[in-house]
């Protein structure tokens, strides 16, 4: 029998575009998807992992085989490293979010395009690859069990290039239909859990206890909504308290109508959250963006709820729909003050390939350009229906001084005096990000 050619695999996260609002705040949080493919690579394959944004691509000695993530506004530079290994005669592989929804044009640049969730077929793809014979599109046709998923690869990330903060999965799915969100499209609409067990068994391999100062105990549950299934949460909460963790992640505003899930939450260590509000208008043409909306006057309430138990907000809201008008911006500045949110994101909304929002706006002749590398929150890339594209950038610019301006974060930090020793740093950090991304804006 011929014995089996062991491979070796370079998985590539390509460089983030510079002008992105927070880059050099986010730049050094490590990530899960490339170290969850890895532990799917077949034994006796070595597997590399090499992140664009902390460490160059080593191009020698030539792989033998390349996988590239792709989200959209990272295309562009994924593609340049697509063609470079390929006309090295390296093949390639792409996968994630964009390539998923835009696998046609990926393939352009690619021998292999991985269609949705990796871990059911890349063990297929790698074996493919080793007998020389990749066959264009991969279709993840089932969704992963995440009863019996394997623990990503974190072994495999530099380390010491990043800020040591754990980042752990508990949850995929969401059950809402966002018109402009693609997590639905790629991750699937039912909520998905791993088994507290497993979870608890990562933190205990992972040791984040054993860190110093402001990061010891600090742990990122990345989940869309880590109380999308309340029963599952409720046990996470229950199962992780021991370690005595201070965690931040994502979750609903629906969470201050849960007292049991909030006190359980606060008793387990959670430090803050952030909240998609998108939008401060109730009205029936905001009810079309997919999202429940709610009055401010309620959302203030739920804020002073949740925050009564200890845990800090961000809050992320998006301008540019179509019910947006120009007094948007100051009504949102006024929201965030006045609600002392610990931190704040705003974005300009992007209609991301493969969402509701893209089709429709495509249909309406509505989208300037399909420049992929501008399509990352900060830039205008459609007509708005109520106010001009410079009208909608300026505004997000007067919102973003105005919110990491020393005022506004002095009333809102010391107004709220909610986890300090995480939220202090977090807003000088975006505040240090503004002047560059502000700087770059102007000289485009």
């Amino acid at each position: 029998m011929a014995r089996r050619r062991s491979l070796d695999i370079l998985l590539v996260s390509p460089l983030a575009p510079s002008k992105l609002l927070g880059g050099n705040f986010y730049f050094r949080l490590p990530f899960l998807g490339l170290p969850t493919v890895a532990a799917y690579t077949p034994p006796g394959d070595r597997v590399r992992i090499v992140d664009e944004k902390v460490s160059p691509i080593p191009w020698e000695p030539k792989p033998d085989l390349v996988g590239i993530t792709a989200m959209t506004p990272l295309a562009p530079r994924a593609y340049q490293i697509a063609d470079r290994f390929r006309a090295m005669g390296v093949p390639v592989v792409m996968g994630g979010m964009h390539p998923t929804v835009m696998a046609e044009e990926a393939l352009r640049h690619a021998d292999a395009v991985v269609v949705g969730e990796a871990e059911g077929v890349w063990p297929r793809v790698v074996e493919e690859a080793r007998e020389g014979r990749l066959s264009g599109l991969y279709l993840a046709r089932d969704r992963p069990d995440l009863a019996v998923a394997r623990p990503p690869r974190r072994d495999l990330l530099e380390a010491g290039r990043y800020l040591p903060v754990t980042f752990i999965e508990t949850s995929r799915g969401c059950p809402h239909a966002c018109r402009f969100c693609s997590v639905t499209r790629f991750f699937g609409g039912r909520h998905r859990t791993f088994p507290v067990d497993d979870v608890v068994a990562q933190l205990r391999e992972l040791r984040p206890t054993e860190r110093r100062f402001a990061l010891k105990n600090c742990v990122f549950f990345v989940d869309d909504n880590i109380i999308g299934d309340p029963d599952h949460a409720l046990a996470l909460f229950e199962a992780i308290r021991p370690f005595r963790l201070k965690w931040f992640g994502q979750a609903s505003i629906s969470l201050a109508e849960r007292p049991d899930l909030l006190e359980a939450m606060a008793a387990s260590g959670c430090l803050g959250l952030e909240m998609g509000f998108e939008t401060l208008c109730e009205d029936a043409e905001a009810r079309r963006i997919g999202k429940p909306v709610r009055d401010p006057k309620d959302v203030l309430e739920a804020v002073e709820v949740i925050r009564s138990h200890g845990i800090g907000l961000q809050g992320s809201f998006i301008f540019g729909f179509d019910h947006d008008d120009p007094g948007v911006f100051e009504r949102t500045a006024r929201f965030v003050d006045r609600a002392r949110l610990n931190a704040v994101y705003v974005g300009i909304l992007t209609p991301y390939p493969g969402t509701a929002l893209h089709a429709r706006l495509r249909k309406e002749g509505r989208l300037l350009h399909e420049r992929w590398e501008e399509y990352d929150t900060a830039h205008v890339v459609f007509r708005p229906r109520r106010m001009t594209p410079r009208q909608l950038l300026e505004g997000y610019h007067r919102v973003l001084r105005h919110v990491y301006s020393w005022r506004s974060m002095g009333r809102r930090l010391l107004g709220s005096r909610v986890g300090m020793n995480f939220f202090v740093p977090m807003n000088l950090g975006f505040k240090v990000s503004l002047r560059r991304f502000l700087r770059d804006a102007a000289a485009e």
